[in-house]
């Protein structure tokens, strides 16, 4: 069978990067791209912003992928360019896939939350919980394009926090996946136990370049989030999830890693080779944890005080949308005794020279001075 040999450097669509990514962004990208694939408007948001599909390949196994269903995940979204920016190359395995597969991509269908940078879309609906009542012009758009494809596979595309480790280690789950439960009971059916193995397949390659750091999702049954309602209608579905690595703000390393497992997904549906796969391995992918802040400071009675001895504080980054650019800001998640807890970035004040570096980081040392805290 056809293996991939273009370098990812060079399908890597520059012109689109960092977490901030709306249809201004990627239009053009589709322009560009139109000229050798189906671009089409395929409906309208809350507030009539086009949402576009891009088809690839003639061939018989249908595969759908939508990204930005929660408007401030774009992760996904930047690694589908870089997938179509294979497909549009003359790799072998490219070629291949596009004559065995048929491969609809809306990059993204919620443009509202796109622009504010929110989860929801304009009307404050969660698309990923309008399975079932298709409340919301986008919720339409997806379940028509659903209806009138009747793909074979459906890749769900997301991000995650950065408070996510795998099981118990100090490893941050930077790709996570999850085989949507079809029922209460979370039992395993054909079509669940083939996204199951599908996903074996992308852990097995992604173990060999981030060991320990892919994760299993949570898989709490909800009829009303697509991924269980197509998993529901029998059709293969696997959830993506793009968390964080280290020093990766931005996520340009894990779109990497999403790109490396979205090809290797497409590639085993492609040469009929997910049956050598187990759902036995995919028990054995650790959990989602949440234990990690992005900033654990221990001892920081030594900077302030007024706090208890051994006392430790941890801090999320929140996203702001400033411009056109994210800025993380910090805020305080919990104090007291962190022990079980990681951090991203790790501060122990009675290192004298982690103390210094704490104290260059102005907005994180005024958090813990005030007198709110």
């Amino acid at each position: 069978m056809p293996q991939l040999k273009t370098d990812y450097k060079q399908v890597k669509e520059n012109s689109v990067q960092g977490r901030y990514v709306t249809n201004l962004e990627v239009f053009p990208f589709l322009d560009k791209v139109a000229k050798k694939f189906l671009v089409l408007n395929i409906g309208s948001s809350v507030l009539e912003k086009e949402i576009k599909m891009i088809t690839l390949g003639s061939g018989k196994k249908k595969i759908l992928m939508w990204s930005q269903m929660h408007g401030n995940e774009s992760t996904t979204t930047k690694a589908v360019l870089d997938f179509i920016n294979l497909l549009n190359s003359s790799d072998e395995l490219a070629t291949y896939i596009k004559e065995t597969c048929t491969i609809k991509i809306i990059p993204i269908l919620n443009p509202d939350g796109a622009a504010a940078y929110t989860r929801i879309n304009a009307n404050d609906v969660d698309l990923n919980r309008d399975a079932q009542d298709r409340s919301q012009p986008e919720s339409k758009v997806l379940r028509a394009i659903y209806n009138d494809f009747k793909p074979d596979y459906c890749f769900n595309l997301h991000d995650q926090r950065t408070i996510f480790n795998t099981a118990d280690t100090p490893k941050p789950a930077t790709v996570s996946f999850l085989a949507p439960a079809h029922d209460e009971e979370r039992n395993i059916s054909a079509t669940r136990a083939v996204s199951m193995q599908i996903i074996v397949a992308m852990n097995t390659m992604l173990q060999k370049h981030i060991p320990g750091q892919v994760g299993r999702y949570d898989d709490g049954f909800n009829r009303n989030c697509v991924g269980d309602a197509f998993q529901m209608l029998n059709t293969p579905t696997i959830l993506f999830e793009s968390g964080h690595f280290p020093e990766d703000y931005q996520r340009e390393k894990t779109r990497e890693y999403i790109y490396y497992s979205i090809v290797k997904g497409v590639d085993v549906i492609a040469n009929n080779s997910v049956n050598d796969y187990t759902i036995e391995d995919y028990s054995a992918i650790p959990e989602n944890n949440k234990l990690f802040f992005d900033i654990l400071i221990t001892n920081a009675e030594e900077l302030n005080p007024s706090f208890h001895k051994n006392t430790s504080v941890g801090l999320l980054f929140k996203e702001i949308l400033k411009g056109k650019t994210i800025q993380f800001l910090p805020s305080i998640e919990n104090k007291g005794k962190l022990d079980i807890y990681y951090g991203h970035k790790t501060y122990n004040c009675l290192n004298k020279t982690d103390l210094e570096r704490l104290k260059s980081e102005e907005n994180v040392v005024k958090l813990l001075l005030s007198d709110s805290f």
